[in-house]
Order: C-alpha cells, then sequence, then structure tokens
C-alpha cells in the first residue's frame, strides 16, 4: 500500500503540503483530487523520489522510493506526460526502460498491445497526438507488472474509448489486489472510477473516505468538491469526525 505520514513540503517559504496523512490500501482505486496548486503534485513528487520531504514520510510497501531495488517492476507512474524522448520510436522507448529495470523484452510487446500502440510502435514519439503520447507514458508504467500504480491525470488526451478503457482497466487492475492512486480534478471520471477519496486543498486533507462518504449529503462528487474546497469554508483536518463528510 501508500501511506504517506505527516508529510510536509515547503517551496521556498511556501508550504505546499501541510502535515497531511492519508492511506492508499491496496484492492481499490484511490482519487487524489484537488484544485490546481492545492498539492498533489508536491506530494507525488515526494512519494515517487522525485522530491525530499521537510517533514514526515511517503512509503511504497514500508519503503522509500528510493529505497527500491528495480522501483519500476514495485511502482508504476505516470506523471507529465509519457517521458519519452520525441526523436525515439515507441518500442525502442520501452524497450530501453525495460532493461534499465531488469524486466523482460517480451513484455515490451505486452504493454503496447495492451494500450492499444502496437501498429504505432514503430513510430516516432515526436510524431504522437496527446492521446498517443499519454497511453506511451501508461504502458511504460504498466511495463514490470507493479502491484502499485500512481497516474496523474490519465485520462488527458484520450478520446472517448481510451477513457472508457482506462476506466475499466484500472478498476479491474485494483479489483486483483493491488494498489491504484489516481490524481485528478475531473469529478466526472473519479466518480466513475474511485472508490475511496482523498480531497486536499491548500495543502490540507479536507476529506479522506469511500465515495459514499464524501458525497453524502450532497447532489454529486463535483458538488462536494466544491464545498469542502471552497476557500471561504474554514478549514479542517480529516480526522475521524471528518471522515464521513
Amino acid at each position: 500500500m501508500i501511506d504517506i505520514t505527516t508529510l510536509t513540503k515547503r517551496h521556498g517559504k511556501k508550504v505546499a503540503v501541510d502535515n497531511i496523512s492519508f492511506t492508499a490500501a491496496a484492492g481499490r482505486v484511490t482519487g487524489f483530487l484537488g484544485p490546481n496548486g492545492a498539492g498533489k503534485s508536491s506530494t507525488l513528487r515526494v512519494l515517487l523520489g522525485l522530491d525530499s520531504a521537510d517533514a514526515g514520510t511517503a512509503l511504497i510497501g514500508g519503503r522509500p522510493y528510493r529505497e527500491l531495488r528495480n522501483p519500476l517492476r514495485t511502482v508504476g507512474s505516470l506523471l507529465d506526460g509519457s517521458g519519452a524522448h520525441r526523436s525515439r520510436t515507441a518500442r525502442a522507448h520501452l524497450s530501453w526502460v525495460a532493461r534499465s529495470n531488469g524486466i523482460r523484452q517480451c513484455r515490451v510487446d505486452e504493454v503496447l498491445d495492451l494500450t492499444g500502440l502496437s501498429d504505432a510502435a514503430g513510430k516516432r514519439v515526436g510524431k504522437y497526438s496527446l492521446g498517443m503520447g499519454q497511453r506511451l507514458g501508461i504502458a511504460t508504467a504498466l511495463l514490470g507488472e507493479p502491484e502499485v500504480l500512481v497516474l496523474d491525470e490519465p485520462v488527458n488526451g484520450l478520446d472517448p474509448e481510451g477513457i472508457r478503457w482506462i476506466r475499466r482497466f484500472l478498476t479491474e487492475y485494483a479489483a486483483g489486489g493491488r494498489t491504484v492512486l489516481v490524481s485528478s480534478h475531473l469529478m466526472s471520471e473519479m466518480a466513475e472510477t474511485a472508490t475511496h477519496l482523498v480531497v486536499i486543498t491548500a495543502g490540507r486533507v479536507v476529506a479522506d473516505g469511500s465515495l459514499a462518504e464524501v458525497t453524502a449529503g450532497h447532489a454529486s462528487l463535483e458538488d462536494a468538491f466544491f464545498a469542502l474546497t471552497d476557500p471561504l469554508t474554514p478549514a479542517k483536518d480529516a480526522g475521524p469526525e471528518a471522515r464521513a463528510c
């Protein structure tokens, strides 16, 4: 599982993440929601070893990301697009990533097929559409058959068929006993996919519970989200009394 405990991250004098704690457990899709600048990206960057925390811990399976051996075989992630060089083909990119993490090469064809990129495997990434680049990023995250997936805005650029596919795939992936953490600001997608939600605003967790708990008393997840993240609403930590919203 993913375990965030009293995590604090500052950027200069600005507190981006303010003493937050939550868990993304195995067997469910956890949605990580918040407006722009809420602290989602800062949290994920610490979790994936790209930044250091000022206080607290962010653990995957009880260990920091930087202590994982062949990390792609433990956690697959998608942040800021595919991460592939524009001059490389999708197959070359995936093959290099597989070698760097000790992953069998036949897995490259499997993820290309899984993400619908087999016919475009020999095409240079610079010629890809936004949606194709997103599929390549997802393929890269899945290379190591990881037990944990961390995805930031995975439906960005996908067409309706692709959105339907990723929605179904994540649900089935979590149902197999794996951990899935999805950061997004798309309420409709989270309502369709996530079974557990963590809502963050101004660097603090304001809700942590099941979809039913977070939306209780509201007409929709969107209504609940805006009520929780309204800057005019007094902020409070999502302690035991807040978890049922």
